[in-house]
């Protein structure tokens, strides 16, 4: 199918200024997930900035950009500016690859794109994984879902979603609970325009602005979200220097 991959990338991030300007055995960030996003069935990908800093160094490999407003509240409000600047139609179906998940599987962008095309209850598709560790499940950085029987999303958090109540009732446990499958969020997505269009209509609510999700706000309207099980799992987004200095450590063991 026809699709559009869009990598928001800002160079002020709170928790990690200049990230997509990271090094990463020898590429900036921004640059290993825009290759893996080529690697895609997209028929584009675009990098959607709002600092020349990125835009510069994104041309400097090839890539196309778009250079995007400053004052975007989420890099969904982005997105749309980006649709609108090509030209997309309503009907058209852009994916959002975080530009911090320099591991990114291609399969994975393909899967979400297909998922969206054949829902008929959702406008907005995405995946998750099973959580196996503890500290994945307690970790604020690790978005959490819950979905009802046929995989529309309850809820996002960053809280470990359900609540195990027996398991911490006395003192956190020291090792993963075993009686609910718990799912982290992969922060990949697939919209059409038209949901676009109307997202950046409504205005940002409490619930995405205290959790900073901005899946949030599309739930808070209406909108159902499709969560599946991505068929392969990428390794965690980087968040933080420290998750950096895992993968350059993970990748030159490869080497």
């Amino acid at each position: 199918m026809d699709f559009t991959v869009v990598i928001p990338a800002r160079y002020a991030s709170t928790r990690f200024p200049g990230k997509p300007l990271a090094d990463i055995v020898g590429k900036p960030m921004i640059q290993h997930v825009y290759e893996r996003s080529l690697q895609s069935n997209a028929s584009q990908v675009v990098i959607a900035t709002d600092d020349e800093r990125i835009e510069k160094v994104a041309k400097s490999f090839g890539a196309k950009v778009c250079m995007t407003r400053s004052d975007h509240p989420s890099g969904t409000d982005r997105l749309q500016e980006v649709a609108e600047q090509l030209g997309l139609s309503d009907s058209a179906v852009v994916v959002n690859v975080q530009g911090d998940e320099p591991l990114v599987p291609p399969v994975i962008i393909n899967q979400v794109a297909e998922n969206l095309a054949a829902q008929s209850d959702a406008s907005i598709a995405t995946l998750s994984e099973s959580i196996e560790h503890l500290e994945i499940l307690l970790n604020p950085n690790s978005v959490k879902v819950l979905t009802d029987v046929n995989g529309l999303a309850l809820y996002f958090s960053r809280a470990p979603i359900p609540w195990p109540r027996d398991a911490f009732n006395k003192q956190q446990p020291s090792q993963m609970p075993t009686d609910f499958p718990w799912q982290r969020h992969i922060g990949i997505y697939a919209y059409k325009v038209e949901l676009l269009n109307k997202y950046v209509q409504w205005v940002p609510t409490a619930l995405e602005d205290t959790e900073c999700l901005e899946q949030l706000r599309a739930m808070w309207y209406g909108e159902r979200i499709h969560v599946a099980s991505a068929i392969e799992s990428p390794p965690p987004g980087i968040d933080t220097p420290q998750d950096l200095e895992k993968l350059v450590k993970y990748l030159n063991a490869l080497h």
